[in-house]
C-alpha cells in the first residue's frame, strides 16, 4: 500500500498556508488583549456567525457534539422523551439524546439523499415523541420543509444537526433560498477542523430566532449561571467557545462562500470525468456545500476493492460511515438489528468518500477520477 500520497483526502495545510497572514494577527490579536474565555472575540464571531446563518442569535460552544447536547436541553428534551433521527452519521447524535436522558428513535434514510426519510419519521412519531434531529449529511440539506411539516402537526422541536452544512440552503416553500440553522428552531454546528468552516482546534456553536432559547443556552454552556457563581439551570456544563479558536473562526468566515463554491466547483469536474463510470455519484443540488464527496458502489465486495485500488496508487479515500449507529456495540440495549434500517446499512456497505477539499486541483481531481475508472473496469 502506498505511503506517499499522490492526492491526499484531506490536507489543511493548503487551506491555511493561502491565510496564514490573517491567522497569524488574529493569533497575535488575541494574546495581547489577555483575555483568553468569553471576550471580544467570541461576541464578535457569534455576531458574525448568526449574521451569517441568517439567524438571530448564535452561541459559542466548545464543540459540535456539545452544542447537540445543549441544544436539546435548551429546548427541554429529557427523561421520557423520544427524538427521531437517523443512523448513517455516525454516532454523535445518539450520544447527545442519551447524555440528555431521551431516547433516540432511529429512522430510515431516503436512498438517494442519504439523509432522514420524512416517510420513516412520520411512522415512527409517538405520544412520547418530541424532537426530531436531522442531520444535513455530506452538504446537503434534509427535506427539511416535509420534516417541518410534520414536526409542526405533531408539535415537535426541530433540532438541526448542521455539522456538515456551512452556508448550504434549499429553497423554501416560498421559493426563496433558506440555509442550514434557518429551518429549525435550534441547530447545532461543529467547527471541527475538517468542516466547511473549520478551526484550529475544537468548537462549536448553536444558533436560533429564539430568544429565550439563546438565553438559556447562554447559562447552560456556563455550569447553568445566570451570572457569576449564581446557578439556575440544571444540565449545565463548562462549554465555552474560546477566544483563539472564534478569533480564527473569524477569519475562516469571510472565506467561506468561496471555499463552498470551489467545493462545488470541484463536485463538477468529478461528476463531468465520472459521468460514464458505473457507479453512484451525489445528486447535485444548488445548495449543496459537498464537506464531503460520497459515490456509491454497486456492492460491498466492489467498494472495498476499489478502496485498496485507490490506497495502493496513492489517493486517500475513507468511509463515512462504515457502521451505523444502531449496530454499534455500545447501543445494543436500543434494541436494534442487523435489518432493522435496510436503507441505511445496504448504503454502509457500498459508500467512498473521494477527496474533497477547496485546494484540490484540476489536475488532482482527474487523477483520482482515472484511478476509479482503473479500479472499477
Amino acid at each position: 500500500m502506498s505511503t506517499t500520497w499522490r492526492v491526499p483526502f484531506g490536507d489543511l495545510r493548503r487551506s491555511h498556508q493561502a491565510i496564514d497572514t490573517e491567522l497569524i494577527a488574529a493569533v497575535k490579536r488575541v494574546i495581547e488583549s489577555g483575555w483568553y474565555i468569553l471576550g471580544n472575540e467570541v461576541a464578535a464571531f457569534e455576531q458574525e456567525f448568526a449574521t451569517a446563518c441568517g439567524v438571530k442569535h448564535c452561541v459559542g460552544v466548545a464543540s459540535g457534539a456539545e452544542a447537540l447536547y445543549l441544544a436539546l436541553v435548551a429546548a427541554g428534551i429529557g427523561l421520557g422523551d423520544e427524538v427521531i433521527t437517523v443512523a448513517n452519521a455516525c454516532m454523535y447524535d445518539v450520544a447527545a439524546i442519551l447524555q440528555a436522558g431521551a431516547r433516540p428513535i432511529l429512522v430510515d434514510v431516503d436512498p438517494t439523499t442519504q439523509n432522514l426519510d420524512p416517510a420513516a419519521m412520520a411512522a415512527a412519531i409517538t405520544p412520547r415523541t418530541r424532537a426530531v434531529m436531522p442531520v444535513h449529511l455530506f452538504g446537503r440539506l434534509a427535506d427539511m420543509a416535509a420534516i417541518n411539516d410534520l414536526a409542526k402537526r405533531h408539535d415537535l422541536v426541530v433540532i438541526e444537526d448542521a455539522a456538515q452544512a456551512h452556508g448550504a440552503w434549499r429553497i423554501d416553500s416560498t421559493g426563496q433560498p433558506r440555509q442550514a440553522g434557518q429551518w429549525g428552531d435550534i441547530a447545532a454546528f461543529s467547527f471541527y477542523p475538517t468542516k466547511n468552516l473549520g478551526a484550529l482546534g475544537d468548537g462549536g456553536a448553536v444558533v436560533t430566532n429564539q430568544t429565550s432559547l439563546a438565553e438559556r443556552l447562554r447559562r447552560l454552556r456556563m455550569y447553568g449561571w445566570e451570572r457569576k457563581y449564581y446557578t439556575t439551570e440544571i444540565g449545565g456544563r463548562n462549554s465555552r467557545l474560546d477566544e483563539l479558536q472564534a478569533a480564527m473562526l473569524r477569519v475562516k468566515l469571510t472565506h467561506l462562500a468561496a471555499a463552498n463554491a470551489a467545493r462545488r466547483e470541484r463536485a463538477g469536474w468529478y461528476a463531468a470525468a465520472l459521468a460514464d463510470v458505473p457507479i453512484g455519484l451525489p445528486v447535485d443540488e444548488p445548495g449543496h456545500v459537498y464537506h464531503l464527496y460520497v459515490i456509491t458502489l454497486p456492492d460491498r465486495v466492489t467498494r472495498d476493492r476499489l478502496r485498496e485500488h485507490l490506497l495502493a496508487h496513492g489517493v486517500g479515500c475513507d468511509i463515512h460511515y462504515p457502521t451505523p449507529t444502531h449496530l454499534q456495540p455500545a447501543y445494543a440495549d436500543l434494541g436494534y438489528r442487523a435489518g432493522s434500517l435496510p436503507v441505511t446499512e445496504d448504503l454502509a456497505g457500498r459508500i467512498l468518500s473521494l477527496p474533497m477539499y477547496p485546494e484540490l486541483t484540476y489536475e488532482e481531481v482527474m487523477f483520482v477520477a482515472e484511478t476509479v475508472r482503473a479500479g472499477i473496469v
